[in-house]
């Protein structure tokens, strides 16, 4: 039984292990989706397919977020890390395999499997909140979501490098960095399965008492718990709205930039300004949301997600006002993923978290998947200026949603 003097420490503990975890999730999963779609169009030979190779990524993602947080509820967060890297690593192998062979639906099964190491770095957010402070939650969060940035932002400079390595053993440059980032996931799964004790979670659940009772952990529980809270309706719709824009207009900014000229250097360098929006600043972000509440961050949130739209939009051959809008886009990801993964952690009893957080990235991934199976489409057929026109108007109902609680709230 961990006492309140040692507290502290655990907490130092359990975030440094988390801390490295993303570092090496950030690095596996940017160095493979940077060229993801370039992929997709290489092995499917046209270019309106290619947006599924990332929507399959995010469909992933979200088919295992329910199966990951069960087990995470039963038995805490540490099985479910260490499963969800080994099934990245899994997927990435498989992906490296339909490269090799040329083919499509394997190509896609691979990326589903891709998207569990996504699914990890997600969670992980969620495990530096459970022995966290109320009063300290947003920080906690964005303290992990931030660790991402070291390997999110190296990941699609060294595809380039990744891709060369494999050029003399018969695999496409394009899914060298999968066969990369499979390695890194191994790696992340064993220091979690290493250094990540005791359980964070486990850990609150001992520390409360009233929370040790399995009732109230079930996903239908997860469901009552955010239909019962009009704040923790709030708070998915702010992470679905804001990852749906960000994965749909960042998935085919690559083939985007492309047709403009731009080689793979150029569009790695794109991303990394993009990855670096989404992850450097979310220490600022999560200050803010305990500092000037949630909603102002969820607001904040909508003004720069349309402002990226508008930019990277309207963009043409610019490659320098395309970088700036793709940087505000993961700014505008930031902003909201944090508060709105803090709001939903405070608007929902402990002991329906997990499977809330669960159903949270289920929303999320699946609202994106279905945005990044569509954008190859919309490119194709009306262009990619009309794709950021679809990502702003999606904006409107978290923006309405948030005037109004805070209205009520007033």
């Amino acid at each position: 039984m961990i006492g309140a003097a040692e507290l502290p420490a655990l907490r130092r503990r359990v975030n440094a292990v988390l801390i490295a975890s993303q570092i090496l999730g950030g690095l596996g999963v940017a160095t493979g989706i940077a060229l993801a779609a370039v992929l997709a169009q290489e092995v499917s030979g046209t270019e309106a397919l290619s947006g599924l190779a990332p929507t399959a990524t995010v469909a992933g993602t979200a088919l295992l977020s329910v199966p990951l947080a069960a087990l995470m509820t039963a038995r805490g967060r540490r099985p479910g890390l260490v499963l969800a890297y080994l099934l990245g690593a899994l997927g990435a192998g498989v992906v490296v395999l339909a490269a090799v062979i040329d083919s499509f639906p394997l190509l896609l099964i691979g990326m589903a499997g891709f998207g569990a190491a996504s699914s990890a770095n997600l969670q992980a957010r969620f495990a530096a909140a459970d022995l966290a402070e109320p009063e300290r939650r947003g920080r906690a969060i964005s303290t992990v979501v931030w660790a991402t940035t070291i390997g999110a932002v190296l990941g699609p400079n060294i595809a380039s490098p990744a891709g060369r390595s494999v050029s003399g053993i018969g695999i496409p440059a394009a899914a060298g960095p999968f066969l990369w980032a499979a390695g890194v996931f191994l790696v992340s799964a064993v220091l979690v399965l290493v250094l990540l004790r005791p359980d964070p979670l486990l850990t609150a659940r001992a520390l409360s008492p009233a929370d040790r009772s399995p009732e109230g952990r079930s996903l239908r529980a997860g469901v009552r718990a955010v239909q019962d809270s009009p704040m923790a309706r709030l708070a998915l719709v702010t992470v679905a709205v804001s990852h749906t824009a960000m994965v749909s207009i960042m998935s085919m900014t690559p083939v985007a930039l492309s047709h403009h000229g731009a080689g793979i250097q150029l569009i790695g360098l794109v991303i990394s300004g993009h990855i670096a929006g989404m992850y450097a600043f979310s220490p600022l972000m999560g200050w803010l949301a305990d500092r000037i509440g949630r909603l102002a961050v969820i607001g904040l949130a909508a003004g720069l997600l349309s402002t990226a739209a508008l930019l990277a939009g309207t963009a043409g051959p610019s490659h320098g006002r395309t970088a700036l809008g793709l940087f505000l886009l993961g700014l505008g990801w930031s902003a909201g993923l944090v508060a709105g993964s803090t709001l939903l952690t405070d608007s929902v009893p402990q002991p329906a978290r997990a499977a809330v957080q669960g159903l949270s990235d289920l929303t999320m991934n699946t609202a994106a998947g279905l945005g990044g199976a569509a954008a190859g489409l919309v490119v194709a057929q009306a262009g990619y200026g009309w794709l950021n026109a679809i990502g702003a108007a999606l904006l409107l109902p978290m923006a309405a949603l948030a005037v109004r609680r805070a209205m009520t709230r007033a």
